[in-house]
């Protein structure tokens, strides 16, 4: 079962991978390209955009045509997208090589997912849930700093190179080893279980946790792509520091995350909502502060971006465990409806939040300001709603 998992791990690293190994690398591709960094820098959010609207069609895909030729399907388009990432001569190549392997991750993660609920029950997948999200939590302060170093030693085409190789050697092992583990019994699904979207979506409880969720990602992820602008164009820092000071910040998420979970068994989920809100809006108060008060020549420092950065993203950690365990608590036997649908408002709703903040006519840290005020805001509102909340729980029907 052990080898079972770390199969599964190699098809879910897929997705921060492609994000941040060639963080460090985005000036280095606006300039081979002749494009504006800024315009390089949409394809993170866009990337996530692909992943959150398909992440509402690949879930009834493994279950029709089942979870091994899903993945190979996700693997050979994360091949292609790689491939014409590295080779790509133009804008153009590039956003459609983003685009590409957006659609491969939404494969690749739902599969990912699928394997864990088929084969374990329990401790067991319990276990195995929190072993693939601490590796997805683990990418962000490794990654950045592996993609500063191919770049550094190769150029910029070299992290999409290695990307390539990485998904060809996990696509053999894939093809060889995973056995296939949709349950014999699975019905097959004609089509988007429209409906019971729209039953859920008409639910406001629903509704405010995840839009909190997608606040804190909207916020995290104008920060992600903004960095390289305002860390290495605008304050000088080259690509090994900046994959140091990414990386650390990743670290200092996953200890928020540690600490949320002993905060949770002591104090309960609400208090750590209202504790994600607090940071987020304490995140933007520091921001807006160091505009105001250090004069001009102090405003590339990187410092000054990312204390607050720090601050807020804490409000990440306190948030989205609180916020999903709420919204989807009631969908007991609608579990893989109610779950590719909070996922798709997390990813969607995030990452249009992102490309909205970076299309405002304002300076990078006043549009990051203003997500972390929103995200601050969202997260209070479902804090408000976790305390108003009465009586049991039920399932939602099906007809």
């Amino acid at each position: 079962m052990q080898k079972f998992t770390l199969l599964l791990l190699s098809l879910v690293l897929l997705g921060p991978l492609g994000i941040d190994l060639y963080l460090p690398t985005l000036p280095d591709i606006a300039l081979g390209l002749n494009t504006p960094v800024t315009t390089i820098q949409t394809t993170i959010p866009l990337f996530l955009l692909v992943m959150g609207l398909g992440q509402i069609v690949a879930g009834p895909l493994v279950d029709n045509f089942g979870r091994k030729p899903v993945a190979i399907t996700g693997i050979l388009l994360y091949l292609m997208g790689s491939i014409l990432a590295a080779t790509a001569t133009g804008w153009p190549q590039f956003l459609s090589a983003r685009i590409v392997q957006g659609c491969a991750v939404c494969c690749t993660a739902v599969v990912a997912f699928s394997g864990v609920r088929d084969r374990l029950e329990g401790e067991e997948a319990a276990r195995a849930y929190g072993f693939l999200n601490g590796a997805l939590n683990i990418v962000p302060a490794l990654a950045p700093m592996l993609g500063g170093f191919l770049a550094g030693a190769f150029g910029w085409r070299a992290p999409f190179w290695f990307l390539a190789s990485y998904v060809l050697v996990i696509g053999l092992m894939i093809l060889r080893f995973l056995p296939e583990t949709r349950p014999a019994g699975t019905l097959a699904v004609k089509a988007l279980p429209l409906v019971q979207y729209a039953r859920i979506l008409r639910e406001p409880r629903f509704l405010a946790f995840t839009f909190a969720n997608a606040g804190a990602m909207g916020m995290v992820l104008t920060y992600v792509s903004l960095a390289p602008q305002v860390l290495m164009t605008e304050g000088k820092l080259s690509a090994l520091q900046f994959s140091i000071a990414f990386g650390a910040n990743g670290f200092w998420i996953m200890l928020g995350s540690v600490l949320v979970n002993k905060i949770i068994r002591k104090l309960g989920r609400s208090i750590c909502l209202a504790f994600g809100s607090l940071a987020m809006a304490c995140g933007a108060v520091t921001m807006l502060a160091g505009m105001t008060i250090f004069p001009a020549e102090m405003q590339t420092s990187w410092a000054l971006y990312m204390f607050p950065v720090a601050i807020s993203v804490a409000g990440l950690a306190f948030t989205v465990g609180p916020a999903t365990s709420f919204a989807l608590e009631p969908y007991k036997q609608q579990a893989g409806v109610a779950s590719a649908l909070a996922g798709f408002i997390q990813m969607a709703g995030g990452s249009s939040a992102g490309l909205l903040a970076m299309a405002l006519p304002v300076n990078e840290k006043l549009a990051l300001s203003a997500m972390m005020i929103m995200g601050a805001v969202l997260a209070a509102l479902a804090w408000k709603c976790s305390r108003n909340m009465h009586g049991t729980l039920t399932a939602l029907k099906t007809k």
